[in-house]
C-alpha cells in the first residue's frame, strides 16, 4: 500500500468484538495505523451504540478511510452510512451477518436483534464504493441474500467460495485475502475519485 495515498483503515469489528486470532486482528496489527471501533461495555446489542462508537472513531480522522467491517461490523456499517454526511473512499464488508433471519445458537436470538433496533437491514445504495465478499456456505448469511444486500447497497460482490463465517472457527486467523481486497477496493476508490 502506497503511504502517500493511503487513507486511514477503520476496523469494525462483529458483535464478538475483539478476537486475538481474528483476521482484522492481524490486518489491523498488519497496517500497523490502522483505527479498530473498541468494544462496548455495555448494550453490547445497542445498534445505536455500535453506530455511535464508529462514527466517534472516524469523527477523529483527518484524511480519506476506509472502513474494513466482519459480520454485524457490515451491519453497523450500513445503518451509519444512511445517516452520515461524512464521506469515506470506500468499504470492505466481509461476510455480513443477515440479522432478519435467525443465527445459529450462541449467537444473539433474533428478539435480541430486534430489540437492539438492528431490524431492518438498509437497502439503500452506500454513498461510497464497496465490496462485499460473501461466503458460499457462511451459516449467519446465505449467499442469495448477502448478494441481494450487495446488490441493493451498490457493491461489487466477491464469491468466495465455500470458506465459512471468515472467522477462526472456519480457519480463517490470519487471512491474506484481506489486504488483497483492500489493495483492490483502495486502487479502484482512488480511480474513481479521479474520473
Amino acid at each position: 500500500m502506497n503511504t502517500e495515498t493511503s487513507p486511514t483503515v477503520v476496523i469494525v469489528p462483529g458483535l464478538r468484538d475483539f478476537v486475538a486470532d481474528h483476521w482484522q486482528t492481524h490486518l489491523a496489527a498488519d497496517l500497523g495505523d490502522a483505527r479498530t471501533v473498541a468494544a462496548l461495555e455495555r448494550n453490547k446489542l445497542s445498534r445505536r451504540d455500535r453506530v455511535a462508537a464508529l462514527d466517534d472513531v472516524i469523527r477523529q480522522i483527518d484524511g480519506p478511510i476506509v472502513l474494513v467491517a466482519h459480520s454485524a461490523g457490515v451491519m453497523t456499517t450500513v445503518h451509519w452510512a444512511q445517516h452520515s454526511a461524512r464521506p469515506v473512499q470506500g468499504a470492505l464488508l466481509v461476510t455480513p451477518a443477515d440479522l432478519e433471519l435467525p443465527l445459529p445458537d450462541g449467537y444473539p436470538k433474533k428478539a435480541d436483534i430486534e430489540k437492539g433496533g438492528w431490524l431492518p437491514v438498509p437497502r439503500r445504495r452506500l454513498p461510497f464504493p464497496s465490496v462485499v465478499a460473501a461466503s458460499r456456505d457462511d451459516a449467519l448469511g446465505g449467499y442469495r441474500r448477502i448478494s441481494g444486500m450487495a446488490e441493493a447497497w451498490g457493491s461489487r460482490l466477491v464469491d468466495l467460495g465455500d470458506v465459512g463465517h471468515v472467522n477462526p472457527a472456519s480457519g480463517h486467523g490470519r487471512w491474506p485475502r484481506a489486504a488483497e481486497l483492500l489493495d483492490e477496493l483502495i486502487a479502484h476508490s482512488i480511480v474513481d475519485a479521479h474520473v
